[in-house]
């Protein structure tokens, strides 16, 4: 013990000197901070002082607490590297990924409070509208024509109560929208079927839906529909209007869009097993019209309305004592009851096909009834063949 020698533990550049000053601190003073030679940390030993860099004077080996990090701007140091740069790249990318991963795990909530946010909108406009709509009622300021077409009360309740039935439940297609034209009057032509006129509703909606100009359609309607209480207020709303040639003139030469069902009780009221064939036209009334008025015939077919009602017989007792033309009898009419008049889903198809112009023909022309015949012929074989056409494409009754 005697022999022990004692190693300062203090910062003791020479073992060999003698006294305090031999043994204490370096005579500048204790720690030297530096500027910018110690990578701008305040504070830390200068190279080749302190416990940074501290070495043995003797033999110039490192000492034990060399080790020993300075603090932790040694550890940043170490981390970095000696040139200062280290890894960061390394961490900036990993910064960058992370901050990107946090963005997507956000989305769907950001993108579900916008959607909201979006639904709630909409739901405030739609009040609005619909407040407005009822205040111009109550007040009597909206415009119904000559005919009794209110086409603000058509637009927003009628076609609106029955969209639902025209999109989700028979899903129909429109094809050839662009054979009726942009303006100026028409003539459009239809087949009729599916014991109840369902098809000149969804007729009316896909012109005023799909055409670009939406249109309307102002349909000509038989007699029976304007006796009925309810249903012929409701008529005369959404635009229709008896089916006499003198109406018709006059909605064509205002530059209307008119449509028409030749076939009229006859095709509406056919049994399923003549499904897609057509009645007879009448006496080819709807060409004079169009001759008189000088506007072009667009041939229309309807595939889908047959099947929704399943015509198997009729009670003619049942049709005499209630004033009908026909009384159906289908596979769930009348043994279910009101459920028995719920139509099947059919999927449906409506083509508007070329316009067949008449403004060519002298003015007497309507009074020509071989001219009358071929071009009543012409319509009626264009909608067969296109109604043969669409039921070949038609994979599926329901599909």
């Amino acid at each position: 013990m005697a022999d022990a020698k004692v190693i300062p533990f203090d910062d003791d550049r020479s073992r060999g000197g003698t006294g305090r000053a031999a043994r204490g601190r370096p005579a500048g003073g204790g720690r030297r901070r530096t500027g910018a030679g110690d990578g701008g940390r305040g504070g830390q030993d200068a190279p080749g002082t302190g416990r940074g860099a501290e070495r043995s004077p003797q033999d110039g080996t490192q000492s034990p607490l060399a080790a020993v990090p300075a603090g932790p701007g040694a550890v940043a140091e170490d981390v970095r590297g000696a040139d200062g740069t280290g890894d960061a790249e390394d961490t900036g990318e990993t910064g960058d990924a992370g901050k990107q991963a946090a963005r997507d795990a956000s989305g769907p909530a950001v993108d579900a409070s916008r959607a909201t946010g979006r639904d709630a909108e909409d739901w405030d406009r739609r009040i609005a509208r619909g407040l407005a709509f009822l205040r111009r009622r109550i007040t009597g300021d909206y415009e119904v024509d000559e005919f009794g077409y209110d086409a603000e009360l058509t637009d927003q309740v009628l076609l609106s109560g029955l969209r639902p039935l025209y999109e989700k439940y028979f899903r129909v297609e429109v094809l050839g929208i662009e054979n009726i034209p942009a303006e100026g009057g028409a003539l459009v032509v239809s087949n009729h079927s599916g014991t109840l006129p369902l098809d000149a509703l969804m007729l009316q909606i896909a012109v005023h839906d799909h055409h670009p100009a939406r249109r309307a359609l102002r349909l000509l309607a038989a007699d029976l529909v304007f006796v009925l209480p309810v249903v012929s207020e409701l008529a005369r709303k959404a635009g229709h209007t008896l089916a006499c040639a003198e109406d018709a003139e006059r909605l064509l030469e205002r530059g209307e869009i008119v449509g028409v069902m030749p076939e009229g009780f006859k095709g509406l009221g056919k049994p399923f097993s003549e499904r897609y064939k057509l009645q007879r036209f009448g006496r080819g009334g709807f060409v004079s019209t169009a001759l008189r008025a000088g506007v072009p015939i667009v041939p229309c077919s309807i595939v889908g309305a047959e099947e929704i009602y399943p015509m198997i017989g009729s009670s003619r007792t049942l049709a005499r004592l209630l004033g009908f033309p026909y009384f159906p009898v289908t596979p769930t009419f009348p043994w279910l009851g009101p459920l028995g008049m719920v139509p099947l889903p059919t999927k449906w198809t409506i083509q508007f096909g070329e316009p067949v112009p008449t403004g060519d023909y002298p003015p007497e022309a309507d009074e020509d009834p071989m001219l009358m015949f071929n071009l009543t012929d012409q319509v009626r074989e264009t909608i067969q063949h296109t109604l043969y056409r669409l039921l070949v494409r038609r994979r599926s009754v329901f599909f």
